[in-house]
């Protein structure tokens, strides 16, 4: 529940006011998982982009962190809002690949299944053009 709303936050203070030139790609926040304690929040996210890019964005969120903490405390009227800590949602990522492979393998199977069937419309004799040893 508090994750959620930390979530659902945190994406308004980015979109609206964090102004940081490291934030070329959009970033998105895909889950926040809070420690028993509520001392912590791990806010995982993903960014489009290069490489590269993806980097300087999590830096910058990592760098105004702080900052957004605060935000959230006084947003959630809660006496201390969690640290917050970015990390790349590697999850996310192994999924999208092996969706991918997952499609990949449907396509090479239809392939496939479509080489078969023209294989099987052949006539029994597929061989027409070469001569009959039988003379």
């Amino acid at each position: 529940m508090l994750g959620s709303t930390i979530r659902r936050e945190l994406m308004q203070i980015i979109m609206r006011e964090l102004d940081d030139p490291r934030l070329t790609g959009m970033p998105s926040i895909t889950r926040v998982l809070v420690t028993r304690d509520l001392e912590y929040a791990d806010v995982f996210v993903t960014v489009m982009g290069t490489p590269g890019q993806q980097t300087a964005a999590l830096n910058a969120l990592k760098h105004s962190a702080g900052m957004m903490r605060a935000k959230l405390t006084r947003l959630l009227s809660i006496r201390q809002a969690p640290y917050l800590r970015f990390q790349f949602d590697e999850g996310l990522k192994k999924e999208l690949a092996v969706l991918d492979l997952l499609e990949k393998a449907r396509q090479e199977s239809e392939e496939l299944d479509r080489r078969r069937a023209e294989a099987a419309g052949e006539s029994p004799a597929g061989d027409q053009g070469a001569p009959d040893p039988a003379g």
